[in-house]
């Protein structure tokens, strides 16, 4: 758009408004149309959203310049717009929404019925004997008191064979389980005193917060994870 159709677009709501104003915001670095070969500004839709923010933070909220620029940087930034009702406020950092690929509290609480062989364990993962018997050497996948495998190692063992196709192998995987027997003991130490304080009638745990906690770890670990690969 060029100067004269913002105008045009902006009157409306924005009587007051003109083309010597928006040259001003322009000249304080609040806005910045791109120009033309030939020195004219081209505005696009961002730009008039951007202006309307503006014109509205000084007639409504009698921001100063300043305060409207700082405000610009935190939208710039991620920050969202205070709701409509909060018309005063500045923007806020917005509420993270959970990570789908987080595993709730409550599916942690599961115990899967699940029990397989090795055999079927291997069919149903697609490892093959070598792989899987490397797997169990470095305790990535563990057999219950009765020699099966649940649901865990199930997850543990499909994951180990879809990395395998990027050359990464079980050897390599060991930094993964001394992470997690770390965390595992972490968890352990602070539950202790946790089970202890809960314990209701007959002494059993009231609340066992077990699975809430493992949740939190989770979500912490894998924030780690991608924060890292982020900041590459």
């Amino acid at each position: 758009m060029t100067i004269g159709a913002v105008l045009a677009a902006l009157v409306p709501d924005f009587p007051d408004v003109t083309i010597s104003k928006i040259r001003f915001l322009e000249a304080e670095g609040l806005i910045a149309p791109e120009r033309t070969s030939s020195g004219y500004r081209t505005f696009s839709t961002e730009d008039l959203d951007r202006l309307r923010y503006i014109l509205t933070a000084q007639r409504d909220r009698f921001w100063p310049l300043k305060v409207i620029a700082e405000s610009l940087d935190k939208l710039d930034r991620g920050l969202e717009p205070a709701p409509g009702d909060m018309s005063s406020s500045r923007p806020q950092v917005p509420a993270l929404a959970t990570d789908p690929d987080l595993p709730g509290a409550s599916a942690l609480r599961r115990r899967g019925a699940l029990r397989m062989t090795d055999a079927e364990l291997r069919e149903a993962s697609g490892l093959d004997k070598p792989t899987f018997e490397a797997l169990s050497t470095f305790g990535l996948v563990r057999p219950d008191s009765s020699g099966h495998y649940g649901e865990p190692s199930l997850a543990v063992a499909r994951a180990a064979s879809a990395l395998a196709a990027y050359g990464i192998e079980p050897r390599h995987l060991r930094a993964f389980r001394t992470a997690a027997d770390r965390e595992i003991g972490l968890v352990q130490q602070v539950l202790s005193p946790i089970r202890g304080r809960t314990k209701g009638a007959g002494g059993k745990v009231a609340h066992d917060p077990t699975s809430q906690i493992l949740a939190e770890c989770i979500a912490l670990h894998t924030a780690l994870v991608k924060a890292g690969i982020a900041a590459e």
